[in-house]
């Protein structure tokens, strides 16, 4: 593995972080690589990857460490989290600027509590796919490089999985919660040698904390309608999920929704709801009130500050409203005007009281055949007459609306295959979703499941 390696996070004070290897795996096997996104990154792998991908052998530069970080989990407030399963190698420099590399799933770490630091083929695979299908879809993401497998078996509630490594890249790894372990600590040091870098990694522009708050409010509010418009679920929207640079990242029990349902949940883990379909705008508002917390111990002025920062965690609502209406009008060919809104707003009622799959809804928009889905809702051909006289943009709905998603029910099927040694659907499935807005042959990968391939609830597999 040849790349030009410049490994800042690794130069920051040394409370940040731990130096760690990953734990060698007893006998790696390739799964995949990303040759694409390795050429992107200017990585040269020979046949040997599997060893680098899997932690078995320190590339030629790399500086491996685990990140410490806090969070709140579920609004719980939990001081130190830390990179309790992931290794970062170090960072790249490539034809598209500054990257990390890092294995999550490497083995134990000082942060990994009572867990055994690796992950097996479901999570990893899972992450893989649906990362990069965000990734085709134009949402700001972290992405899969490799997924190697360990040769070893690793215990879950489920029972014995096989293991694999997934390695991962991003234009940082810098969370909500690496900011609260540091203001947690009122460590002032760290605090602003963390602020540092994530302007740099994240907004040049940016020469104060109010203007990186700004930024990270503004990212987010972006981020979370472009969630909404592919109708994408996080499941696991904890603080320490939440990426100060406006990524989606660690991907857990994240699903897609097939009924629309505002308010539909998957996670296993999320008993309650906090992280519904409907509430992650209020959620990401949240988790930016935290951030804005968390910056406090760097203001000279604690109450200007305090004042100055609520003013910008408020303005998250008037940013993602216009955010939300300029996704969603671009979904029905239309400009954001009231008008529109009003259209969406509409669509979005049929749909929930039909219970109209997400995505074929929206697709048959583009195809003329949203009659077959909505036709039977005594408000449809209304809502219809409007939409045509507002005059929508119909060649460009193609553009916005996929054909494709990483439906639930395909991705299960697709780890159950893996698990059992065959991988033609994981790469069939990754195949379509390199181009989502085209049409796609594969019937099978466009329809809504039957009932009895229904995925009701998704599980983080740690």
């Amino acid at each position: 593995m040849q790349a030009t390696w410049d490994n800042s996070y690794a130069a920051l004070p040394p409370q940040m972080f731990t130096r760690q290897a990953p734990v060698p795996v007893a006998a790696p096997r390739g799964l995949r690589l990303n040759t694409e996104h390795a050429q992107e990154l200017g990585i040269t792998f020979e046949d040997d990857w599997p060893v680098f991908m899997a932690g078995n052998q320190i590339p030629l530069g790399a500086e491996p460490i685990a990140q410490a970080y806090a969070g709140h989990q579920f609004g719980h407030w939990n001081p130190q989290l830390g990179d309790g399963r992931a290794v970062l190698l170090g960072e790249v420099s490539g034809p598209q600027g500054r990257f990390d590399i890092q294995l999550k799933g490497a083995g134990r770490t000082a942060w990994s509590r009572n867990g055994d630091g690796r992950a097996w083929y479901g999570p990893v695979l899972r992450e893989y796919l649906i990362s990069e299908a965000m990734h085709a879809l134009g949402i700001p993401t972290t992405r899969a490089l490799a997924a190697v497998a360990t040769g070893e078996t690793i215990l879950r509630e489920q029972g014995p999985r096989p293991g694999a490594i997934l390695c991962r890249t991003a234009s940082s790894h810098i969370r909500v919660g690496t900011f609260q372990y540091f203001a947690a600590r009122d460590d002032t040091q760290a605090l602003n040698a963390l602020l540092q870098q994530a302007i740099e990694r994240h907004y040049h522009q940016a020469q104060t904390a109010e203007d990186f708050l700004s930024a990270a409010v503004a990212a987010q509010a972006r981020l979370i309608a472009q969630w909404m418009g592919v109708g994408f679920i996080h499941g696991v929207m904890n603080t320490d999920n939440s990426h100060v640079g406006g990524l989606t990242i660690d991907y857990g029990p994240c699903a897609f929704m097939d009924d629309f349902v505002p308010m539909k949940t998957f996670s296993s883990i999320d008993r309650q709801g906090r992280y519904a379909y409907g509430n992650q705008p209020n959620l990401a508002a949240w988790n930016m009130a935290q951030l804005a917390t968390a910056l406090l111990p760097l203001a000279e002025d604690r109450n200007a500050s305090i004042t100055r920062f609520t003013e910008i965690v408020q303005g998250f609502g008037d940013i993602f409203a216009r955010e939300y209406t300029a996704v969603f009008a671009r979904k029905i060919g239309l400009t954001a005007t009231p008008e529109a809104e009003a259209l969406i707003d509409g669509l979005l009622k049929l749909m929930a009281d039909m219970g109209a799959d997400f995505t074929l809804c929206f697709r048959a928009l583009a195809t003329g055949e949203s009659r077959a889905y909505l036709g039977a809702h005594p408000d449809f051909a209304d809502w219809h007459a409007r939409w045509q006289a507002a005059g929508p943009a119909q060649d460009a709905l193609v553009q916005v609306n996929p054909a494709i998603i990483p439906r639930n029910h395909l991705v299960e099927a697709m780890i159950a295959d893996a698990v059992s040694g065959d991988m033609q659907l994981f790469d069939a499935l990754r195949a379509a979703l390199k181009t989502p807005f085209s049409h796609c042959d594969t019937a099978r990968f466009i329809a809504a499941p039957n009932p009895q391939e229904v995925v009701t609830q998704t599980f983080c597999g740690t």
